[in-house]
């Protein structure tokens, strides 16, 4: 016997002769105790990854008598304050149908609810990208080719194939705008409409979660994105059941490709980069996270909602602008909004894949229902035609041409617009915006109480956090107004330092102390709370 048999069977012996000093139940029970114990820490450890340690204690607090419903009353208090007006609304809505119908006098009635819009003409940020009035021009020619077909419905392929052409040709002249037609392309791209970037974001998750289920047996998936990302794609890590790795932005404010890496592990599906981001309009390292995808073999999808139309145009006119779409290896899916820069009426986004195999995933198949054989495309089953009609009758008017004078036309305001904040005494620009998305901030004055100023001028900005910030997305609608935009924050900056502290009314002590909240799970319940109120 050598030396190594040798001392496995003493140290056997020894373990048998120390084991033989406890009870059988005890040796079965120890075992079983230990496995519980390690999933209760295991569990308390998820817990305060996902709630944190103030979220845990705040839960403990609110079991105290009386402190929840002192709570109830104060997120009650701002919810109030964050609808300014919004219930009365709400109290004076019609609950029945009128006994005699109305006929012609809806339009009136439509009109007089109409005129009590906020004024949008230029004054808000992203919102309305068409220039001009509703009743002319482009809007009147999308709005014309909407109610041609607004009785149809691709559901119905068999009857409405004009629709399903139409469809066709809103993704593959889209996705000539996205890298299909170079090489490295694959030459599969393929796609689908959707009624919002938030759907294409949710189909391309669904989509990267079941392939990769398929292809590599993953059933507790993960996807990896940036703190910048859209909150669209938490949406869809709640509907499908996936947990999220948010990862802190490097110095840049942009995609950190280490971090990214460093969450990379055995259930990751997928990863997110954006071009840009909505916050502050920059765009992520694409090819970097590219390659990342392609070594681990995992899915990268490309949020262009904001940029599909003007990032392919401002690369044309010469603007720096960094690989983003599919002639980018590892990139596998790519959602953009035609009713954004593409001028396409609301309700139109486009999903792409990088190929057939992967589009397959995003369809529903079903095959036992009493009602026959049932396929869908996409969340909706019935999708109205006229917006397709819509997105279509905008692409082909404006032509390559028609987009290169828009996107020169806004690329242009939007550096005005920068220089000009930047000018500014008390503000700094974030980052250094790569498209129509400009973000700013101060050191030294309450830059929600400037938005408060701001609003009181007619102005819709995009309040931000972390840092606290604002943001302008320039379309169309700005080009004519940028100077009084400029006067207006030059003339709030000033207002604000000569007065700090909160106007009348205004909204920046809820912003400001959301922001330093610790207990984010409050914050969720306010949001809640109010969103319930409001719909």
């Amino acid at each position: 016997m050598d030396a190594a048999a040798e001392l496995a069977l003493r140290m056997r012996a020894a373990a048998n002769d120390r084991l033989a000093r406890h009870e059988p139940l005890v040796l079965v029970a120890a075992p079983l105790l230990a496995l519980l114990l390690a999933r209760a820490l295991h569990a308390a450890a998820n817990a305060v990854a996902d709630r944190g340690l103030v979220g845990l204690a705040m839960s403990a607090v609110k079991l105290l008598p009386g402190v929840s419903s002192y709570i109830d009353a104060e997120k009650r208090k701002v919810v109030d304050k964050m609808q300014s007006g919004g219930a009365s609304t709400k109290n004076n809505l019609r609950i029945e149908l009128p006994t005699v119908g109305l006929s012609e006098q809806v339009i009136k009635d439509l009109e007089t609810l109409k005129a009590k819009d906020v004024d949008w003409q230029g004054k808000c940020s992203g919102t309305v990208y068409i220039a001009g009035s509703e009743s002319e021009g482009h809007f009147e020619l999308i709005n014309k080719a909407y109610s041609m077909f607004s009785h149809t419905n691709p559901l119905h392929q068999d009857i409405f194939k004009s629709v399903a052409q139409l469809e066709a040709e809103v993704v593959a002249m889209t996705a000539s705008l996205l890298g299909s037609k170079e090489k490295s392309s694959g030459g599969q791209i393929c796609g689908n409409m959707t009624s919002g970037g938030t759907e294409s974001i949710l189909l391309a998750v669904k989509t990267s979660r079941d392939y990769m289920r398929s292809k590599k047996g993953i059933t507790k998936p993960e996807m990896i994105m940036a703190e910048s990302a859209h909150s669209a794609y938490d949406k869809a890590a709640q509907y499908f059941n996936i947990k999220v790795r948010r990862v802190p932005v490097n110095k840049e404010l942009l995609a950190d490709v280490k971090g990214f890496k460093r969450c990379i592990n055995g259930n990751t599906i997928m990863m997110v980069g954006s071009a840009p981001g909505f916050p502050h309009g920059l765009i992520d390292p694409i090819e970097e996270l590219g390659e990342l995808a392609s070594r681990y073999d995992i899915c990268l999808h490309v949020d262009l909602c904001l940029g599909g139309f003007v990032l392919p145009f401002a690369r044309k006119l010469g603007y720096p602008i960094p690989p983003f779409d599919f002639s980018v290896k590892g990139v596998t899916s790519i959602s953009s909004d035609v009713h954004k820069y593409g001028l396409a009426p609301k309700g139109t986004s486009i999903v792409l894949y990088r190929n057939h195999e992967i589009r397959k995933h995003q369809f529903v198949a079903v095959t036992e229902w009493t009602g026959g054989l049932y396929v869908s495309p996409t969340i909706a089953g019935s999708r109205p035609g006229g917006l397709i009609a819509g997105a279509w009758a905008a692409m082909m008017s404006l032509g390559l041409n028609g987009y290169l004078e828009h996107t020169s036309r806004i690329m242009e305001v939007s550096k005005k617009i920068q220089k000009g904040i930047e000018e500014i005494p008390g503000l700094f620009v974030i980052g250094k915006p790569d498209m129509t998305v400009v973000a700013f901030g101060s050191d030294v004055v309450d830059i929600f109480e400037v938005n408060d100023i701001m609003s009181s001028k007619g102005w819709h900005l995009n309040a931000l956090q972390r840092p606290n910030s604002l943001h302008i997305c320039v379309t169309l609608q700005h080009t004519a107004v940028y100077k009084e935009f400029l006067n207006d924050l030059q003339d709030s900056v000033n207002t604000v330092k000569a007065n700090p502290g909160p106007i009348s009314g205004g909204m920046a002590p809820i912003y400001g102390a959301a922001g330093k909240m610790p207990d984010r799970g409050t914050v969720r319940e306010l949001l809640v709370e109010f969103m319930d109120s409001s719909c």
